[in-house]
């Protein structure tokens, strides 16, 4: 089917399909553990939940899959290029300190010399800042098709030494396609009213601190405890994992609450909590602590790891194909982390 969109009629605001594309190479837990002896595969896969991730190339870019997940979404949805009038990507690795990724990839992807092209920083929680500045677009009359793009290199930023870090993060791109009408689609949600939640005083908990403006030399050196156990590079990635784990587990219960008050909802209502999927534990933990059912809650993280942007549209395309979803009138979506930042948002299937 050709789409085409028109300009819209009413406030409403649509998630209409989702791709994603992963790089190809991939780190096993068996190759973690050959590199670091004292991680048994079994010890590995039982704190994570994960058992490989996909890793770039060495010329490979957020870009580079950001650019494959949308072609798949135009190819598999037979969407009209000529829909989209404004390009959102969503990455903490791009391609140059300027110019704004989007923009190359407006140019890559054949897209209208017309729309806007944007980038935001934004990590764990950036799909639903994503959604945000999407619908804000579309209501308030910017634009009609927005293309939201996510890509994540991490691999990039790991230091060699780093085991705790190297068994989470996992490279990825997404695309997602939000307009202001429904195509006939699988997905087809509206998306509801959101909720947001910051606090920057734990901004040192998850960074790469060496080179952009603040630090810009990269002079970091390898620190070890006593039993010579990596502690952190600031050239790499760090981060404080029991911090963030501390932020997750309190914060974000409050933020699901208040998100299922403000779109009048019940705790009932919701059939199906999709989250960030940080690590198997940690989403466990934060389940529970909701007082979510089991059931209503999903999980997809052993094949492909922490993506960061990316964990929640391919969560959420992975369950669509495994028609997990079927039945599920609303759908809460939620992310959390880096910033420290966190947002959510519900999507009822119309």
């Amino acid at each position: 089917m050709n789409i085409l969109l028109q300009k819209k009629d009413n406030m409403n605001t649509y998630l209409n399909a989702i791709s994603f594309h992963l790089p190809e190479d991939i780190i096993t837990n068996k190759q973690i553990s050959n590199q670091h002896p004292k991680w048994t595969i079994e010890k590995i896969g039982s704190k994570t939940g994960i058992n490989q991730r996909h890793i770039v190339s060495e010329n490979e870019t957020a870009a580079d899959l950001a650019y494959h997940a949308a072609e798949k979404l135009f190819e598999r949805y037979c969407i009209e290029k000529s829909v989209i009038d404004y390009v959102i990507f969503c990455t903490q690795s791009p391609d140059y300190f300027l110019p704004t990724t989007a923009c190359i990839l407006q140019d890559r992807l054949n897209l209208s010399k017309t729309c806007g092209a944007i980038d935001f920083n934004q990590g764990c929680s950036g799909f639903i800042y994503g959604l945000g500045l999407a619908k804000g677009l579309i209501v308030s009359n910017q634009a009609t098709g927005v293309l939201l793009l996510t890509g994540e290199t991490y691999s990039k930023y790991l230091n060699f030494n780093d085991k705790g870090n190297k068994t989470l993060f996992g490279d990825a791109g997404a695309a997602t396609l939000i307009s202001a009408k429904q195509i006939g689609s699988a997905f087809d949600y509206e998306i509801l009213d959101f909720c947001y939640g910051t606090d920057g005083s734990g901004y040192e908990n998850l960074i790469v601190r060496n080179g952009a403006s603040k630090h810009k030399q990269k002079d970091g050196i390898d620190i070890f405890d006593e039993e010579m156990n990596f502690i952190k590079n600031d050239n790499n990635l760090y981060m404080d994992g029991r911090a963030i784990f501390n932020f997750t587990a309190f914060k974000v219960p409050f933020l699901v609450m208040e998100t299922i008050k403000k779109n009048q909802l019940s705790f009932e209502a919701i059939d199906r909590f999709v989250f960030h999927q940080a690590n198997e534990f940690m989403m466990q933990t934060v389940r529970k602590r909701c007082g979510i059912d089991e059931q209503k809650f999903y999980i997809n993280i052993k094949d492909v790891g922490n993506t960061v942007s990316n964990t929640i549209p391919i969560a959420l395309s992975k369950a669509q194909s495994e028609r997990v979803l079927c039945n599920d009138r609303y759908l809460l979506i939620a992310g959390f982390g880096v910033g420290l930042s966190m947002g959510a948002t519900i999507l009822k299937k119309t």
